[in-house]
């Protein structure tokens, strides 16, 4: 699913115009990376985290010069999904 198609889902449940929605859904989304990119988490009571996890420094190989680089510490972006929206997922979900 896509942003469009989300708008366009949320627009037809609401009655709002996409116009709305889609200046909402985007608010939405700036606030969300501007709150991760300053370090904070970000918690959404029966949905999920938005959280940052920290990767630590390690050693990788160029195979292609057959070098070792160190790759340094950094923060990555994470969603960690809620209980009740896993055994939903879970439950709803058809094994193809």
């Amino acid at each position: 699913m896509t942003k469009a198609e989300i708008v366009a889902e949320i627009a037809n449940k609401t009655g709002i115009e996409k116009v709305a929605v889609q200046a909402t859904v985007e608010a939405f989304m700036d606030t969300l990376k501007n709150s991760m990119v300053s370090g904070q988490n970000v918690y959404l009571r029966g949905f999920g985290s938005f959280i940052i996890k920290k990767r630590a420094e390690k050693t990788g190989r160029n195979i292609s010069k057959n070098t070792t680089i160190i790759i340094p510490a950094h923060n990555i972006p994470a969603f960690k999904p809620a209980k009740t929206f896993v055994n939903k997922v879970k439950s709803h979900t058809k094994v193809k």
